[in-house]
């Protein structure tokens, strides 16, 4: 397989961009090499400037669920386009898609459309010490939750990806009133709580994305909830990566929780950015302009994002793919772990949903610290063998591959053959 013009366009990029990409995990710094540049995509098939074809499980880590280029969200684009890009007013698709969400979640009666998730997680947290008037926030080891500087410490993703505990240019005030605990491990909680008595929140990814799928064990999630409301802490559920991906609504629901606050992005775009933060009225009203919790932004609430999103949703809910998505899933991760066997390589295939990593460890991986047990030199093999056999995968071990519905039965046979071929590699 050829990459001579990626290569030739790092190159060129490296010059007016920082290490020619715009987001650190795209450079490809944990498993070598140059990264790759793509030209355009359609259903489950993304192409690079190369003209090389690969099954697509990044999806631009998430929010393409039904495939590059759907027919109904590109001619409703289309259609907005015509009308104008932005207004900095109101439309009435604003009105639509929060309905749409709202419907979706049942702790939800009012949302507030952002631009990003990040931008939807540190609105969220403000949002919870202006309710609670407290200042400290509860996060965990190894979940992600956007660039902010009071969560760039122990925040997995691209930082684990990198080899960095946190971030420079955070000060140390910036993060003096975040706590951290560990994931499935609500002692940990506990002896927070113990100590420190002015806990706004718990900000929490009810299925960890960002250090590679991991699942709440035992009642996890739902013990933790209990635990908030007993000692009246709000709790966050930041669904920017799970929400929408294993059912119409949250993943928090599924596990039988019901957050005080939820954060969302990525499908809720349909490709476009969009983040999103909700919650129950008295916490909602709290926002400007009915509040005195002050947060805007210009682009908020786009015309194009906003069409996007709507036909997005709707037609998510027409196919309703999840019983599928659970077929797929469970093949690619019985694959997975059948072509390991085969070639006596250690391994372990988390999943939820539309959602699967797999760890070369023989550790089950219940939370950050078990997920770095996992060998990213031989994941760093496996990725390029499967690159070279078209498939597109994220270029880290520490972030989630995700399923559209566009997939085909010949792009997952595809799939299944490429991964027996990279595991032989990685055997040697």
């Amino acid at each position: 397989m050829n990459f001579k013009k990626s290569q030739q366009l790092y190159k060129k990029g490296l010059v007016h961009m920082v290490g020619a990409v715009n987001s650190p995990v795209r450079a490809f710094a944990s498993v070598g090499g140059n990264p790759l540049f793509i030209k355009k995509a359609k259903g489950c098939q993304i192409v690079d400037v190369d003209n090389n074809k690969y099954v697509d499980f990044v999806l631009s880590y998430g929010p393409m669920i039904l495939g590059h280029r759907h027919k109904k969200v590109q001619k409703a684009i289309q259609k907005a386009l015509k009308n104008g890009y932005t207004f900095g007013a109101s439309t009435e698709n604003e009105i639509k898609l929060a309905e749409l969400v709202c419907d979706a979640f049942p702790g939800m009666d009012k949302v507030r459309f952002v631009s990003s998730g990040t931008e939807a997680v540190f609105s969220a947290i403000r949002l919870a010490r202006a309710f609670t008037g407290r200042d400290k926030i509860l996060k965990f080891a190894g979940c992600y939750h956007g660039h902010s500087d009071a969560l760039l410490v122990a925040a997995g993703s691209g930082l684990a990806t990198l080899s960095i505990p946190g971030s420079k240019g955070v000060p140390n005030d910036a993060v003096k009133n975040t706590l951290v605990a560990e994931y499935n491990n609500l002692e940990s909680v506990k002896q927070q709580i113990a100590i420190h008595k002015d806990i706004a929140a718990i900000i929490i990814e009810p299925i960890g994305g960002n250090m590679g799928v991991v699942l709440p064990q035992n009642n996890f999630l739902k013990d933790l909830h209990q635990l908030a409301k007993a000692n009246d802490i709000l709790l966050i559920c930041d669904e920017v990566m799970t929400g929408f991906r294993s059912k119409f609504g949250g993943a928090q629901e599924l596990l039988g929780v019901t957050a005080d606050i939820t954060c969302l992005g990525k499908v809720v775009g349909g490709g476009f950015p969009v983040g999103a933060y909700g919650a129950r009225n008295e916490i909602m009203e709290l926002v400007s302009p009915l509040g005195a919790m002050y947060q805007a932004g210009t682009l908020s609430g786009n015309p194009i994002a906003m069409a996007s999103g709507i036909a997005t949703l709707r037609e998510l809910k027409r196919q309703n793919p999840y019983a599928e998505f659970e077929k797929i899933g469970e093949r690619l991760k019985d694959t997975m772990l059948n072509a390991a066997k085969k070639n006596h390589i250690d391994l372990v295939v988390n999943r939820f949903g539309s959602m699967i990593n797999p760890f070369f460890t023989k550790t089950e991986v219940v939370d950050f610290k078990t997920a770095q047990t996992s060998d990213t030199k031989k994941f760093g093999i496996f990725f390029w063998e499967l690159i070279k056999n078209g498939v597109f995968l994220p270029p880290s071990q520490f972030e989630s591959w995700f399923l559209s519905s566009a997939l085909s039965e010949e792009a997952i046979k595809k799939t299944e053959k490429a991964i027996y071929a990279a595991m032989k590699a990685v055997a040697g």
